[in-house]
């Protein structure tokens, strides 16, 4: 049998001594689709198995739309040389990476991990598509053969969409000390944590500075004793509205191994809200004639606040106390309104335009959704939670306002009739609508033409018409529609754009035939270039890409490719680049601070709302940060994303360490977000000519919301990985 090995050493040099560190590294597998429980034990004679890399998902390697199980092979010797210098000789560490969506691992025919469930097991099948495959086993366990030939068997499940192992080259090594020990900064202290059965000492060297003014605001070192399995914390506050970096270094005793933290501590850029009243709301809202009206005026201020609504049409009423404007208007027509909040330190007025035609969505939704925290385990419970912390928080007063349920509500099976129904964690899914419409929020859902979502759960397929009744009924606003499984209806044999249009044809037609407006958001991660025929459809918003994850990587690659649909955005015609990955996310029970860093956070809401991108909040808003809240109140920039002009920036400098992205506004200004995407500090200076402009231009930072003077240039230090957001005008 041929053995697929890679042995890596590597040599370094830890205090002055000479270690060697092994890994083998399982870079290439033998792959089959299908199920077969024999498929597990070494003996099997796997020679006409088909090579894949286990670091892509099998989509990318020819096994385009397959759902369904699919078997990996690794054939390795288990040199004990990986043994030398190990920090902890008790365990064998295998790294497996991630895999989409469920998995058991077999090592020499026997069982070692089960992720996720399958549909055939109790409560049906469980994606857990974004947790890391980490696992140890004993040296001493007889599984594994040292020195010998060993076969690792991998049995995945995939639901829909992507499938199969990804995230990064799968490995095995004895644990070192960056495998039982980290350091993290969050809540304002430091944290040392370990997982090993004994004490650990070592030296630990604090350095915090301020990058813009290079000073240095604290400098120590100190020996530190951490119990056994333990969480050492530390306080170390620093000024929450200046960007600062913390360097901490831990060097452990006995070995001389070393961890090391580089991170920039959350910092607030926007300023809080003023006393006197401001509305913060888009300038313009679509609606279809007769349809039900819904939109609640969002505006700050100290509270309470009183509404007003100057030529509000016939058929429309606003409650004075709440800012909600309810209703239908029979006729289409444009109608031009003045809307007016006050309090007792003053008031605001705002040119609002009701254009009651054909169109939905003629700003991007804003609102939230809930798949980037609770995966399939949402529940009304939940969704009705986020959605108070939505109000409570004050998210609403800044134009938040769609609350969307993703994949996971569905019942295994119809009723009598054939209509979808809700499972046991929604009771009553059109009380959650009337509660959410009371509030002033809109009520979103998912589904997917094909026969199962990507959750596995009833989809729409041949039930298209009773689904958007069954809407209707329950008073849904908003639809996400994923391929998912209908990759299986379609079969990828006909590679026409006509049959990938056609799923979404029969749901639109759907979707018109209802008597209340329903914004049609089309999932099918960019497949035939969809922002060119999206409008076909009616849809109001297309997924331009697939899944993102809350890394730089992940949100670099998605948003900095966004240049060629650009021509293809209008009012309610908007590209989608995925949901935010801001604040707390982990797609199920297990939510985790997100990846991205305080500067990418900032990138992340700048390039969206630059973009013209639909804004969905994906974190589980009641534990929402003072940070997080801070990033996405702020008005001057999701002003720049709900510009009733609806342009979607245009790159304009591209280099290899910042880019220069710039949006026409509906007033003639412009915004202007300057990326550095490198890994250092630059000082960068944008002349005007540049971008094609001249003379000199009012300049303001949109992030502090604050006059930066005038002139025919723009100057700024710019961290790695961040922006700075400005609008220029005359």
């Amino acid at each position: 049998m041929k053995k697929l090995l890679f042995l890596v050493v590597l040599f370094a040099c830890t205090t002055g001594q000479s270690q060697i560190t092994t890994r083998i590294e399982l870079s290439n597998a033998l792959f089959k689709t299908g199920d077969n429980p024999e498929w597990s034990k070494p003996g099997l004679d796997d020679h006409d198995w088909k090579p894949i890399k286990p670091q892509y998902n099998w989509e990318k390697q020819g096994y385009t739309d397959y759902d369904g199980f699919g078997w990996y092979r690794f054939h390795f010797e288990l040199s004990s040389l990986i043994k030398l210098n190990s920090f902890w000789p008790d365990s064998v560490r295998f790294f497996l990476a991630k895999m989409d969506d469920a998995d058991e691992v077999y090592l020499n025919g026997k069982r070692i991990s089960k992720t996720g469930r399958f549909p055939d097991d109790p409560g049906g099948y469980s994606t857990q598509w974004d947790r890391w495959r980490d696992l140890r086993i004993a040296t001493n366990d007889p599984v594994l053969l040292w020195d010998k030939d060993n076969v690792l068997a991998i049995r995945v499940y995939d639901g829909g969409g992507i499938g199969g192992m990804f995230g990064g080259i799968p490995g095995i090594s004895m644990p070192q000390l960056k495998d039982m020990a980290s350091l993290e900064y969050k809540n304002k202290s430091l944290h040392f944590r370990h997982q090993l059965p004994e004490k650990i000492t070592g030296v630990l060297t604090i350095k915090i500075t301020d990058p813009a003014t290079q000073t240095v605001v604290k400098n120590t070192s100190q020996t530190i004793s951490a119990e056994p399995n333990s969480d050492y914390t530390l306080p170390l506050p620093t000024d929450p509205r200046t960007r600062q970096e913390i360097a901490v270094s831990f060097m452990e005793n006995k070995s001389g191994q070393q961890l090391y933290l580089l991170t920039v501590p959350p910092y607030l850029l926007t300023p809080a809200p003023k006393a006197i009243p401001r509305i913060n709301n888009a300038t313009v809202f679509g609606v279809r004639p007769g349809s039900p009206f819904l939109f609640k005026i969002a505006a700050t201020g100290e509270k309470p606040l009183q509404y007003n609504a100057v030529g509000l049409p016939k058929g429309l009423k606003l409650d004075p106390v709440t800012g909600i404007i309810t209703g239908t208007l029979p006729r289409a027509g444009e109608y031009n309104v003045q809307l007016v909040v006050k309090n007792k330190k003053g008031r605001a007025r705002q040119d609002f335009t009701i254009k009651c035609g054909d169109l939905l969505a003629l700003t991007p939704p804003m609102g939230w959704n809930s798949w980037n925290c609770w995966g399939l385990s949402v529940s009304s419970e939940k969704v009705k939670a986020s959605a108070q912390a939505l109000i409570d928080k004050g998210l609403i007063d800044h134009g938040w306002s769609y609350m969307n349920i993703d994949d996971g509500w569905e019942a295994p099976t119809r009723n009598e009739k054939g209509e979808i129904v809700t499972n046991d964690k929604f009771p009553d899914m059109k009380a959650l609508g009337d509660w959410l419409h009371s509030k002033g929020l809109k009520f979103g859902i998912y589904s997917s033409p094909g026969p199962l979502t990507c959750g596995g759960y009833l989809g729409s397929y041949q039930h298209e018409k009773q689904d958007a009744d069954m809407y209707t009924r329950w008073g849904i606003d908003y639809l996400k529609y994923d391929w998912c499984s209908y990759g299986q209806i379609h079969g990828g044999k006909d590679t026409s754009t006509a049959s990938y249009i056609k799923p979404y044809t029969t749901m639109q037609a759907a979707l018109r035939a209802q008597p209340r407006d329903i914004v049609y958001s089309l999932c099918q991660y960019g497949m035939k270039d969809v922002w060119k025929w999206g409008h076909e459809v009616d849809g109001n918003c297309w997924r331009t890409t697939g899944d993102i994850e809350d890394t730089w990587e992940s949100m670099y690659a998605i948003a900095f490719n966004q240049t060629a649909m650009q021509p293809y955005a209008k009012p309610g015609r908007w590209n989608d680049p995925d949901m935010l990955i801001v604040g707390n996310v982990g797609w199920g029970e297990n939510l985790h601070p997100t990846r991205l860093t305080a500067d990418e956070q900032y990138t992340h809401i700048s390039l969206w709302s630059l973009l013209a991108s639909p804004l969905l909040i994906g974190c589980d808003i009641a534990s929402m940060d003072e940070f997080t809240l801070n990033l996405l109140s702020n008005d001057e920039v999701n002003a720049i994303n709900q510009d009733a002009a609806g342009k979607q920036a245009i790159r304009v400098i591209k280099r290899e360490n910042y880019q220069v992205w710039v949006k026409e506004l509906m007033d003639g200004s412009k915004a202007i977000g300057i990326f550095n995407v490198g890994e250092k500090y630059e000082n960068l200076r944008i002349d005007w000519t540049e971008l094609g402009l001249e003379g000199n231009y009012s300049i303001r930072d949109c992030w502090r919301q604050k006059d930066l003077g005038t002139g025919n240039s723009y100057s700024s230090r710019i961290p790695p990985h961040g922006v700075s957001l400005i609008k220029i005008s005359r």
